[in-house]
């Protein structure tokens, strides 16, 4: 019998699998069924900073910061009036009575301000961890890297002092030197960092000439950004490193774990394929563990990472010429 428990920030986990924040997630029975079929932890649906702000101020005419997302206030109003922070908090309490597996709370923000104190609350309502879900777009051209860079280890420094829960950053790969700053992530103190988070795509509806949303959910093709950095970083790191995007089946599930990743995020083929996926990933770990003759998840995790790999130049290669030369 092969055995797929493995930790993750800390946290055991009786599967790798974790089910990424998203709107399946905001609902008991489903974080129930979750459970049943075997995941190994559940990430809330995300609260944002703007939403939070809103109920401090207790006021809709609140000076929110200007780089939230297009018509986000109207969003905000309503999502405040169906679903209010008490509400959140007790999602957690339940969803920690309901199941015996992690629940990470999940807050999108974008600056370090009063709402940190928020987080207090998360913790004190049961929550395992906190996963921060922090990018602000560097499309501000008075702004320079090193400006846009400062915002995440203030976010993290603030809410380490409100809390002791582990946590992680779910962050994105626009950064002048990835490598470098995640590092400081860990050495500032994350349990975990998050690779990537998911954006907002806009499109163009050429009828209506209005700006559409795109690409909802990720497709397997895009593991392949994810499952460099994950190589490149997991040796390197002073964190665990949970993978994100891409992730469609046990495959790149396996993938992910080879080159160090401690867990892995899935949605949107949770809702491509159904919640049964998660039975079919697990099955499929344990089938090729056991094809491979390994007992444990920690008998391969990072067998293939950048500096275990016997070729590590692949993960650096940025250019076709290898693999296309002679195609015309």
């Amino acid at each position: 019998m092969v055995n797929i428990e493995t930790k993750y920030m800390g946290l055991s986990l009786r599967s790798p699998l974790i089910v990424g924040s998203s709107g399946l997630t905001s609902s008991l029975k489903n974080i129930e069924e979750f459970a049943h079929r075997g995941a190994g932890a559940v990430v809330l649906k995300s609260l944002f900073e703007e939403q939070i702000q809103l109920e401090i101020s207790h006021t809709a005419s609140h000076d929110i910061p200007g780089n939230y997302y297009p018509e986000a206030e109207d969003y905000i109003s309503n999502y405040s009036r169906q679903h209010r922070l008490n509400e959140y908090l007790d999602l957690i309490r339940k969803a920690k009575q309901l199941v015996d597996i992690p629940i990470i709370a999940s807050i999108n923000c974008i600056s370090a301000d009063e709402w940190t104190v928020f987080a207090r609350k998360i913790e004190e309502a049961g929550a395992d961890a906190l996963e921060l879900n922090i990018f602000v777009l560097p499309s501000d051209p008075s702004h320079g890297a090193e400006e846009n860079e400062k915002l995440y280890f203030n976010i993290l420094d603030e809410v380490k002092k409100q809390v002791k829960i582990p946590l992680a950053l779910k962050v994105s790969y626009y950064f002048s030197g990835l490598a470098k700053m995640m590092l400081k992530l860990s050495w500032a103190g994350a349990n975990g960092i998050v690779l990537f988070n998911r954006f907002y795509s806009p499109d163009i509806n050429i009828d209506t000439m209005k700006v559409v949303s795109s690409h909802v959910f990720s497709t397997p093709e895009e593991i392949a950004l994810s499952l460099r950095w994950v190589a490149m970083l997991s040796d390197r790191l002073y964190c665990d490193i949970c993978a994100s995007t891409g992730v469609h089946d046990s495959s790149g599930l396996i993938k992910q774990l080879l080159v160090g990743a401690k867990a892995v995020q899935v949605a949107s083929t949770l809702y491509k394929v159904g919640f049964q996926q998660i039975d079919a990933m697990n099955s499929g770990l344990k089938q090729w563990m056991e094809k491979h003759g390994f007992k444990d998840i920690a008998d391969f995790n990072g067998k293939m990472s950048f500096k275990k790999s016997d070729n590590p130049a692949v993960y650096e290669r940025v250019q076709f010429m290898k693999h296309f030369a002679g195609i015309e």
